[in-house]
């Protein structure tokens, strides 16, 4: 199909691991494959994620260099053979959980005469190609900033809850870890009736955002004991989830012990390769459980628009998630900001401020 596409764009790039993001011109592909969508970004996440893949938390980068970046909104500009599901025009959110389409062929880019990769999603560049069954379209009017979220913080966090979790009304959540990702859990816990619903973090700006979207205690972990605050709320072994997004593996233990013998442990954050936990198996064999999340096991064509209704109905609360946002050429800042808790909510790169 001929379509018209940017010849060139400005991308942050991961050249190097544990090293600021490169800010460049990278060259696109002229042509669309099968199952391909090229879009026009407007707002992109950062996510913890990003974080994890710049400090090389799962090992050895293979990919070098490498485009980064996984929830984000945008218009479509032009599609592939084969693509059904979009159109050009449509606003869509971009994300890296599969959703309805082809699973087209990851972008040809070019970097300085060499390949870039970029995977089937890719989101820290003015443009992007990406896989017909990472985007989903949304009504046209709606907000941008909000959009980029359903990417991966509202559905990531919200499916923790429904579909992870399996929260009951009134059973009690700790929340350890209330970045973009942590804060929808706490917001999703408090959206099915969860109580207590405490959210433990190192930073007390994050504490307070938690609060308002639904935190019923909190506990600044770097100036309490979280362990010995968690069991004056709750009881000792009396908690009914732990839900980790820090990966550490202390913390992670901690949780296992703190649950109650029929509680869940859900583990949202990663650890290092080769930080491994050291638990008690016998309990897991009387009702225990402990699970890895995968994005909350979300299905964005049937996630987001739910979702979106619940927003658009003023059930619940995004825009106040969006605590920072910065033109592409900031990103290394705002990743800092991240890092040093600054950031109390979820950080926008805005693509239309270039």
């Amino acid at each position: 199909m001929e379509v018209s596409i940017p010849k060139r764009m400005k991308a942050a790039i991961l050249v190097e691991q544990r090293r600021a993001l490169v800010i460049d011109n990278v060259e696109l592909p002229q042509s669309l494959e099968v199952g391909q969508v090229l879009v026009k970004v407007h707002y992109s996440g950062i996510c913890g994620s990003q974080l994890g893949e710049i400090d090389g938390a799962k090992g050895e980068d293979k990919f070098l260099p490498h485009l980064l970046g996984h929830e984000a909104s945008g218009t479509v500009e032009a599609i592939g053979l084969g693509v059904k599901h979009v159109k050009p025009g449509d606003a869509v959110v971009m994300h890296w959980r599969k959703g309805l389409g082809i699973e087209g062929a990851p972008p040809s880019y070019q970097w300085r005469g060499q390949k870039l990769n970029a995977g089937w999603i890719a989101t820290f560049n003015e443009y992007a190609i990406v896989a017909e069954n990472r985007v989903t379209a949304i009504p046209q009017g709606s907000n941008m900033e909000v959009a980029a979220l359903f990417g991966c913080a509202v559905t990531t966090g919200f499916g923790v809850i429904e579909n992870n979790a399996q929260v009951r009304i009134g059973q009690s959540v700790v929340v350890f870890g209330a970045g973009g990702v942590g804060l929808n859990i706490v917001q999703a816990a408090n959206l099915v009736g969860a109580y207590p619903v405490i959210a433990v973090d190192l930073f007390d700006n994050r504490l307070t955002l938690a609060q308002g979207l639904g935190a019923t205690h909190l506990i600044n972990s770097k100036t309490h004991d979280a362990k010995a605050e968690i069991e004056r709320i709750v009881g000792t072994n009396n908690l009914d989830h732990f839900v980790d997004n820090t990966g550490q593996p202390a913390i992670i233990e901690m949780g296992y012990q703190m649950t109650k013998p029929q509680g869940k442990v859900t583990l949202v954050g990663v650890p290092r390769k080769g930080n491994n936990i050291n638990i008690y198996s016998l309990p897991l064999h009387f009702g225990k459980r402990m699970a890895g999340s995968q994005g909350g096991e979300a299905a964005p064509h049937e996630d987001i628009p739910r979702y979106h209704n619940l927003f658009n109905a003023g059930r619940i609360k995004l825009s106040e998630l969006i605590t920072e946002k910065v033109p592409l050429e900031g990103i290394n800042d705002a990743i800092a900001n991240m890092r040093s808790g600054k950031t109390s909510g979820r950080c926008l790169i805005n693509m239309l401020a270039q």
